[in-house]
């Protein structure tokens, strides 16, 4: 089997990060806002459509914030989602790496892809295969893999027939039906031994 374990939303905190730089920067210093346009949060977060949660006057604004100003910031130094994910995470890839294989896969584009690479490289992501994917490429993540674990609602809308999803619930995809459900990483190891992906010892 080919597993794939989601970045954002799995491993990494990223929109918890956005927020604090968005707060730190765009509200409490409001940097270089000559127009004194108003800067706003609108928490928690139910939608990937980000624009309704970061006010920007554009989404070209969005764009930037997230993908050339900041993007260190946000996708490097974000934290992990669970205080043990990366402990967990390399767990998993021992109790599998023989039989399957485990890539880790990420929503990312411009300056975050470096970024997300020193995200993995810090928390030591044993994993030896990484995917980066945009909204143009999302379609061929499902060509590399059997098995996705994702918080991402568009990536469980699209599963095609024959593949299977496993849903790390968040506050915005709770309306998305997946094959399986998970609350933390650690369940995961419960649903492979479900799944018989592990070999009898």
């Amino acid at each position: 089997m080919r597993i794939s374990i989601d970045t954002n939303g799995v491993l990494r905190d990223t929109l918890g990060k956005a927020e604090v730089v968005y707060q730190k920067f765009l509200i409490d210093e409001n940097i270089d806002n000559e127009d004194e346009f108003e800067y706003k949060l609108n928490l928690p977060v139910t939608s990937m459509t980000l624009t309704d949660h970061f006010v920007f006057k554009t989404e070209e604004d969005l764009f930037e914030f997230l993908y050339v100003d900041f993007p260190m910031n946000i996708f490097g130094h974000a934290g992990s989602i669970e205080n043990n994910s990366f402990n967990t995470l390399n767990d998993i890839y021992r109790d599998l790496r023989n039989d399957h294989e485990l890539m880790v896969v990420s929503d990312e584009i411009e300056k975050s892809k470096p970024a997300t690479l020193f995200f993995l490289s810090k928390f030591g992501c044993l994993i030896e295969k990484i995917k980066f994917f945009s909204k143009i490429t999302e379609d061929t993540l499902w060509d590399e893999t059997d098995i996705l674990l994702t918080a991402n609602p568009n990536l469980i809308l699209t599963k095609p027939e024959g593949k299977i999803v496993v849903k790390y619930k968040t506050t915005y995809n709770v309306e998305e039906e997946a094959d399986f459900e998970i609350e933390k990483l650690e369940d995961l190891k419960e649903l492979y031994v479900k799944l018989n992906l592990t070999k009898d010892d």
